[in-house]
This record gives C-alpha cells, sequence and structure tokens, in this order.
C-alpha cells in the first residue's frame, strides 16, 4: 500500500494495520468486513492490506471474519486479518486501536450518540477516520470540534461516505466535469428499485432519522456557530421545488430528498469554491415516489411521523415500533439477502450551464448535461463499496487528497482522487446519458 495518511512523520514506527473496521459485528459492519476481504483479495492494491476488526465481543467478530471467508469462497480471510476488542464506552480501548492504524471505518451509529468518542480517539492518535453517516448534525458539528485538530495532526475524518452522500457528491463533480463549459445548477432524482421481495431497512438508519429531525432547530444555531462563508450563486438561481410536484421526464411524482446529500453536496461545493476557486454548482437532491396512491400514503405517514417526532413520548414508540410506523419498510431485522439482491438504485443528474467563452454571470443558461449513478441495493451492498473504496482512495491516492488535514465532505476529500474509476470497477457506475447541443 501507498505511504500517506495518518498523521505519523517518515522516522515513525509503521502501524501494525493500515485499515480497521470499528463495529465490525453490526447489521452494516458484516457488510462492510465482506467488503474489504474482497478488496483484499482481489489483488488491486499496490500491495497486501493489513487490515483488521474491531467491537466488543471476539467471538462475534471471529463468526463475521468466517462469514466474510464463507462468502469469498476461502477456508479462512487469512492470519494477517487482527481482532481487536474495544468499546466505544471505553476512551482507553478507543485510542489503543487508533494507535495500532493509519485509518478507522466507524460503523457504529446512530452516530450522534456513538460517533464523537471515535472520531476524538483518532484525531488525538493520529488515525484518520471514515464514516457513513447521513446525520448533518453530527456531521457539521465534528466539523466545528475537530477540523483545526485534525489539520495540525495531519489525519482526515471524512463522513457520509457511504450511500449518503458519496453517489451524489462525487455525481455533481463527475457531471461537472464531463460539461464542456461551465455547470451552475443540478437536481438529482433518486429512484429506488425493488423486485418481487420488496426492500426494507435495518432500524438503525430509522433511529438516525427520528433523532435527526427532532433536532432541526439545534443544526440552525450550529450552523450560525460555524459561520460558514456563503456560497455564491453562479448562473441562472435554481428554484426550489414544491413538497410534491410531477416529474414529466419520469411520469411519476417526486419530493425533496430528505437525507444529507444537499447539505454533503454543499460543503464540497464551498470547499471547491474557497479552497480550489472553481466554480461553485447549485443543487437540489429529490426522491421519486411513484402514483398518487403513493403519494397519499405518504403524507399520512409524514404527518404522523413529524407529529410523533416532536414529543420525547412519540420518539420512543417510533424506536420502539420501526416496522408498525413505517409500513414495513424499516425493521429490526434489516433486509433478507433475496430482498438485498432484488433492489438497485438510480440517480439521475440534470444539469445546466454555460458553454465554453459564455460568461455565467450573464444572460440564461446555454447547455445542458444529464448524467446517471446506478447501482446494487443501496444500504448494505453499495454503502460498504462506497465505504471501502473511500479507503481505499485514502490510503492510495493520498498524494491527490487536500494538502492538510482536516474534517471534509467526500466531494471535497475525493475530488483529485480516482474514487470514480474505483466505484466503476465495483459496480457503482457513473455515465453520462445526453449532451443535448447548445
Amino acid at each position: 500500500m501507498a505511504a500517506g495518511t495518518g498523521g505519523h512523520g517518515a522516522g515513525a514506527p509503521e502501524r501494525p494495520y493500515e485499515l480497521v473496521v470499528f463495529g465490525a459485528s453490526g447489521f452494516t459492519g458484516q457488510f462492510v468486513v465482506e467488503e474489504v476481504a474482497r478488496a483484499a483479495a482481489s489483488g488491486e492494491l499496490r500491495g497486501a492490506l493489513r487490515w483488521a476488526v474491531a467491537g466488543r465481543s471476539r467471538q462475534k467478530l471471529q463468526a463475521v471474519l468466517d462469514r466474510a471467508a464463507e462468502k469469498l469462497g476461502k477456508a479462512a480471510v487469512g492470519p494477517e486479518v487482527g481482532v481487536l476488542l474495544c468499546d466505544v464506552d471505553d476512551a482507553a480501548s478507543l485510542a489503543a486501536m487508533a494507535r495500532q492504524t493509519r485509518l478507522v471505518l466507524n460503523c457504529v451509529g446512530p452516530y450522534r450518540f456513538f460517533g464523537e468518542p471515535v472520531i476524538e480517539a483518532c484525531v488525538e492518535n493520529g488515525a484518520s477516520h471514515i464514516d457513513i453517516s447521513g446525520e448533518p448534525q453530527f456531521l457539521e458539528g465534528m466539523y466545528l470540534k475537530y477540523n483545526e485538530k485534525a489539520a495540525e495532526k495531519g489525519v482526515y475524518v471524512i463522513g457520509s461516505c457511504g450511500f449518503d452522500s458519496i453517489p451524489a457528491d462525487m455525481g455533481v463533480l463527475y457531471t461537472r466535469d464531463k460539461l464542456k463549459g461551465t455547470l451552475t445548477a443540478v437536481e438529482s432524482f433518486l429512484k429506488v428499485k425493488s423486485g418481487p421481495e420488496g426492500t426494507c431497512i435495518h432500524d438503525g438508519t430509522w433511529k438516525s432519522a427520528v433523532y435527526g429531525l427532532a433536532d432541526q432547530d439545534n443544526l440552525k444555531k450550529l450552523r450560525k456557530k460555524i459561520g460558514y462563508a456563503p456560497v455564491p450563486v453562479v448562473g441562472a438561481k435554481l428554484k426550489r421545488r414544491g413538497l410534491v410536484f410531477y416529474s414529466p421526464e419520469f411520469k411519476e411524482y417526486s419530493i425533496p430528498f430528505m437525507g444529507s446529500d444537499a447539505s454533503v453536496v454543499k460543503r464540497s461545493q464551498r470547499y471547491v469554491h474557497t479552497e480550489l476557486q472553481e466554480t461553485p454548482v447549485q443543487y437540489g437532491a429529490y426522491v421519486n415516489i411513484g402514483g398518487l396512491g403513493s403519494v397519499m400514503k405518504l403524507m399520512f405517514a409524514g404527518i404522523l411521523f413529524l407529529l410523533l417526532v416532536k414529543f420525547s413520548f412519540g420518539r420512543k414508540l417510533l424506536t420502539k415500533y420501526p416496522e408498525f410506523f413505517s409500513a414495513g419498510h424499516f425493521t429490526k431485522k434489516g433486509p433478507t439477502q433475496k430482498q438485498m439482491d432484488g433492489t438497485s438504485f438510480t440517480i439521475t443528474f440534470f444539469g445546466e450551464g454555460y458553454s465554453e467563452g459564455q460568461d455565467p454571470q450573464s444572460g440564461k443558461p446555454n447547455v445542458k448535461i444529464c448524467t446517471e449513478v446506478k447501482g446494487p441495493e443501496p444500504g448494505y451492498i453499495a454503502t460498504p463499496i462506497a465505504m471501502v473504496q473511500a479507503a481505499v482512495s485514502l490510503l492510495e491516492d493520498a498524494t491527490c487528497l487536500p494538502k492538510q488535514g482536516g474534517v471534509y465532505s467526500p466531494g471535497a476529500a475525493f475530488c483529485k482522487t480516482k474514487l470514480i474509476d474505483r466505484l466503476n470497477k465495483r459496480g457503482i457506475e457513473f455515465s453520462v446519458i445526453s449532451k443535448p447541443e447548445v
């Protein structure tokens, strides 16, 4: 593997591991372990990957490694894979883990409750950190608290490296790079398709949504405290769509996407504007939900959810009975293998801008582009792929990362790396659908 991150100079002793999966025996963690094992066995890396799994139970961690070996058709993943015992409530054990690795892949959520001690341990002990949080309050709170310290230590803390929000964040950058001219605005539309078995999501994601929506007011206060520099609007201002609207392109109804994509993309665009002096892109994120029947069901469920989420007893009900309140979309067991195999996603990006030589500050946009990112089931197939390929990019493309450490969004951290090429090879495919002439 390439030398790179980790905050330890040429004279420092090499760490035993390049990568540790923390929370490896959790629901999402087990799939991340499989994906790391696959990457380690693929021969794509520039050397053998030294890695470990970490969590509270040696027995459970070993079972996850055995399952990963079975999925790869091997007797074992290899004796070089370490097993580290540590607990999110035990700061000394987290510090011991961080000291042994260049990078921690943190799979223990909801991050608003369990994320900060891991980041603190990583930053203090010179390890980089990647997570798959879709919680803006956590992501931006960690920027406020640890950005300067991470820069001092030369480590990278990169959040939302799963389905929220690598396809959206890297998709906007991909669209920009494929347009001949200046891209000034993009709207994305997510469509999740499921097979005859349907689809569902583990209730960990549901809990993050419940507590995230309950905490919206604090997010506004947090942003005031950070004091972000405003991102200038270049080109025609992108209009916000309504709460529900009909998309003629897809012949179905759409709503704003409630995940972290819009806030993550905005952070990346702020970075490319302020640090790289590139034109920032305006962005709107939407999700296609189907016909009128789907709209009515969603409106009823949404109103009930928003009423309950405001009160502590309501939040208790929502988290205790996720299956009931989500009409079966979120369960404590998570999806079956058949459900995952039958599910896929597509994000379609509609971009507009100004042709080469045209001033984006005057006149209407005169060029359009349509791109697409598509891939397998988002939560437990695409998310581990995105997280692990982000890790590989951080370790292998070290010279292409931002010059100094810090707390970054994926687009900011990986815009100059080979991450999109790596994702394409692993089945998260970026492509240009159409480039109409000026």
